[in-house]
């Protein structure tokens, strides 16, 4: 049985590296700024932990979920220019797995948001890796600390 949101997420304020919690003025900051709602499951995460490393704390994480004053559009992270012919405005980076390779969540349809690969050298082609959050974190948390969506790592 898949762990609840709340199970993984006690699981990452007890045993990783989580950030002190954002306060709803932060979130509200944030959403105000992106132009889009959080959702309960990010909100749900961002009220735990204001970002989080799994496994190893910085610089050697290979899972760092980015707080929200980090969280940009993928394309302005990734290339560095505001144009959809660099991906559409709806990608935004959430994980920075520091190997030019970043988790992006796709804010475009309903929460809860999916979720997708994104490789700096390939950008802005996309693989998905995760319907959700909850999704994400259930397959990261037991991936002992292997970038579960790539075959080869």
């Amino acid at each position: 049985m898949t762990p609840t949101l709340e199970q993984l997420l006690a699981t990452v304020v007890r045993e990783h590296y989580p950030h002190p919690p954002a306060t709803e003025a932060e979130i509200a900051a944030f959403e105000s700024r992106a132009g889009w709602q959080l959702g309960a499951e990010l909100r749900a995460f961002y009220l735990r932990c204001n970002g989080a490393e799994l496994f190893e704390p910085l610089p050697n994480a290979r899972y760092s979920l980015l707080s929200l004053g980090e969280l940009q559009r993928a394309r302005v992270r990734m290339r560095g220019i505001d144009d959809d012919s660099m991906g559409p405005a709806s990608w935004w980076t959430l994980v920075d797995c520091q190997d030019s390779d970043f988790i992006l969540v796709d804010v475009a349809p309903p929460p809860p948001y999916p979720l997708v690969d994104a490789y700096h050298g390939t950008y802005p082609a996309v693989t998905p890796v995760a319907a959700s959050l909850r999704e994400f974190l259930a397959r990261a948390l037991t991936s002992n600390n292997r970038l579960y969506w790539l075959h080869d790592n």
